[in-house]
């Protein structure tokens, strides 16, 4: 009797705390269940314990009413559920720079008083509800940063109370709704750009007069002629149309006079002041072929005759065509024969030693038969039969031994914090690049071979190869492809001492931009985890024999810590806090120009660097950012004013605030390529944004390099 009371009383309890939170504390738990990592622990006292939810970390309530969600920058990873529509009032929702994904769900839109929905910085997708419409009292959308698709919703217009309105860095595509610019003239912010919007701009956005600041409709694919109206727009608003696929005459008219040619580059179509190719009186208007590739209207032109007619070529390939791909096709199978045959006698045969051995040392430094000739695929293979003491290589093109490398002559190529590089010049001519990091750390073979392994897999043009290492308790050596023409860094200040140089032409700085750009995406994006650099700078871009950038010394931090040496990242995070607390405390110029002029390294670090240990890519998108403005201003990245120094990024700023002009930024060595000017001023816009002070404002090197791709640009 006493037990089956004592289970009345548990079911009673139960229920009571079951029924003790209202039903907005039950939709909010289930927003708490769609997300599958909190690593900040930001939901923890979300609990269905309690009477309501208004305590709760991010929410804030009016008369036991939620009114806003409110949880930016918490890393949160999971989905959006439907339930967040059942909150009747509802008004703010911020879920800034977090990890969301998935699409949005209609049943969101429910929340009819909705005000404020800002969500940019995730990884959300699909297309805009046609639910939008619901939101007449929505007034601020941010869903920039994101993956979304498609065409705004012809609802959208209905939104009519909406103030700012920022979709740029998604792949919206489609036209604008009609009654765009009738509908939403509330409208104090517009941001689309980045997109692949189409069609063209709507004649009625003339009407948003509320408008301020930057009008951003840049890179995009926006067809037809700029609208007269839009001069109607106030005089203090800049009108960004770069890179889109504008054509005809430029407007004389309002806000469109006298912005000069930084806002209408990137429209090949485009003519009249203030761009310097003057409409044609025989242009009809209709839009001219794009220049940049992969637009549209850019297909290839086809053979024609002497008379204009299309030739036969295009309809199949002629007999003699055929017999010449056959023959090839002979000539390259004896060629893939001879390969094989030149690779056994030249590298396995070569290797063997005079008992008949081949080359190589295992542990103990006795002599171990390997043949790393065609050898299956390394990935699977480097770390089931390696020891110390070898010299292991990383892919099959490494046709040396250990020997060979040690009796090559060598020249110190330089001296760093980690180590001493080499360039190897062995027997046979070929030349390698040897970094010795150092003797320590001889107990985490284990350790520095699972790390070297992964660095040894990347391969990219714009990455500097790893093809072997080599570790023992005296040397450890990693052994990488020879760059001939040295650093980005000797290529724009020259060396000491260095009596004259030829300085780099605006055509190869944006080929340099552009590598540079390319390599970072691989290393973020598509390289097997995602790295970081973390210590990107101009000595460690390395340049080709035709210039082509090199990105160097990726991973070197790590592997010098497990082998004993001293990280460039941590020596310039010091040097970095030194810098800063001389400065503060009013140190002579003299004093932190001594400092400064032997630490530049730590003048390529992100701000945030000094205080978060864990590097982020948009650390690298930063020292980037650094380095484009280095390579237009040819300055270091400390300059001199007068007899105080100042970070190259708040120089440029501040002529910016000043207005100065073009040239007294520009590397006086660029005076030759001043009508690249149009190009100049469009990579210095990407510097800017790319040396933001918040690292959530920074673009990704993807969106960068995108932005370089659709530049029409004379490097190309």
């Amino acid at each position: 009797m006493f037990s089956l009371i004592l289970l009345l009383l548990a079911i009673f309890n139960c229920h009571s705390l079951v029924s003790c939170l209202n039903n907005e504390g039950y939709a909010l738990l289930s927003f708490k269940q769609s997300i599958y990592e909190d690593p900040e622990g930001s939901l923890s006292n979300w609990n269905s314990s309690d009477d309501n939810p208004c305590s709760w970390n991010g929410v804030t309530c009016k008369d036991f009413k939620v009114m806003s969600v409110s949880i930016p920058k918490k890393r949160l990873y999971g989905f959006l559920p439907s339930a967040l529509g059942s909150l009747s009032d509802l008004r703010h929702v911020n879920l800034r720079n977090n990890r969301f994904f998935g699409s949005l769900p209609a049943e969101l839109f429910q929340a009819q008083g909705l005000q404020s929905l800002v969500l940019y910085g995730n990884s959300l997708s699909g297309s805009l509800p046609n639910q939008f419409g619901k939101l007449k009292y929505l007034q601020t959308l941010d869903l920039s940063q994101n993956l979304f698709n498609g065409s705004i919703p012809t609802s959208f217009v209905l939104c009519k109370r909406l103030r700012a309105l920022d979709l740029s860095q998604n792949n919206f595509t489609g036209s604008l709704p009609v009654g765009f610019g009738a509908s939403l003239i509330s409208l104090e912010k517009l941001d689309l750009s980045f997109n692949k919007f189409n069609g063209s701009i709507p004649s009625d956005m003339g009407n948003l007069s509320s408008l301020q600041g930057t009008v951003d409709l840049s890179h995009n694919l926006f067809t037809g002629s700029i609208p007269a109206s839009l001069g109607n727009l106030p005089e203090k608003v800049y009108i960004d149309l770069t890179y889109n696929n504008l054509s005809g005459p430029i407007p004389q008219t309002g806000a469109l006079m006298n912005r000069g040619p930084t806002a209408f580059i990137g429209n090949p179509g485009l003519c009249g002041p203030p761009l310097k190719n003057p409409c044609s009186s025989d242009i009809d208007g209709a839009a001219a072929p794009s220049s940049i590739p992969f637009l549209p209207n850019n297909s290839p032109p086809q053979d024609s005759d002497s008379n204009g007619r299309k030739s036969e070529k295009g309809r199949g390939l002629s007999k003699t065509a055929v017999v010449a791909i056959i023959v090839s096709d002979v000539i390259g199978i004896c060629l893939v024969g001879l390969l094989f045959s030149y690779c056994y006698s030249k590298v396995c045969q070569r290797s063997k030693d005079r008992d008949g051995n081949s080359y190589g040392f295992d542990k103990g430094g006795k002599k171990r038969k390997e043949c790393f000739c065609f050898r299956k695929d390394e990935s699977e293979t480097l770390s089931e039969n390696v020891e110390q003491y070898d010299l292991v290589p990383l892919d099959a093109q490494v046709a040396f031994d250990l020997d060979e490398l040690l009796k090559a002559s060598a020249f110190v190529l330089g001296k760093s914090g980690i180590g001493i590089v080499y360039k190897v010049v062995l027997e046979d001519g070929h030349t390698l690049a040897v970094r010795r990091l150092g003797e320590g750390g001889s107990q985490r073979f284990k350790e520095f071979q699972t790390e070297v392994e992964a660095i040894g897999k990347l391969r990219h043009p714009n990455i500097v190869i790893l093809r072997a290492y080599y570790w023992s308790v005296d040397e450890k050596l990693l052994i990488y492809d020879y760059i001939p023409n040295g650093s980005l860094a000797t290529a724009l200040h020259g060396k000491p001492g260095m009596v004259s140089y030829t300085p780099l032409s605006w055509s190869d700085r944006l080929k340099i931009i552009k590598g540079i750009a390319k390599g970072l995406v691989y290393l973020h994006e598509f390289s097997p985890k995602k790295y970081v650099h973390g210590d990107l700078k101009p000595s460690n871009v390395l340049l080709g024999q035709n210039m082509e950038p090199h990105i160097s010394d990726f991973g070197l931090g790590r592997l010098a810590t497990i082998a004993g040496g001293s990280p460039t990242l941590e020596s310039n995070r010091i040097a970095s806090e030194k810098l800063q607390e001389r400065q503060q405390k009013g140190a002579p110029s003299s004093e932190v120009a001594t400092v400064s002029s032997t630490n530049l390294g730590s003048y390529y670090q992100a701000p945030e660097a000094l205080k978060v240990l864990k590097p982020s890519q948009k650390w690298d998108v930063y020292s980037y950012g650094v380095i484009l403005l280095e390579m237009i201003t040819g300055r270091s990245p400390m300059v001199h004013v007068g007899t105080t120094e100042m970070h190259l990024v708040h120089w440029i700023q501040l002529c910016i605030e000043e207005q100065k002009p073009l040239a007294d930024v520009l590397d006086p060595y660029l005076a030759p390529d001043v009508d690249k000017e149009e190009e100049i001023i469009a990579v210095l816009k990407i510097a800017m944004a790319c040396v933001h002070s918040s690292p959530e404002r920074r673009p990704t090197m993807r969106h960068v390099s995108d932005v370089f791709n659709r530049l029409a640009m004379s490097s190309d």
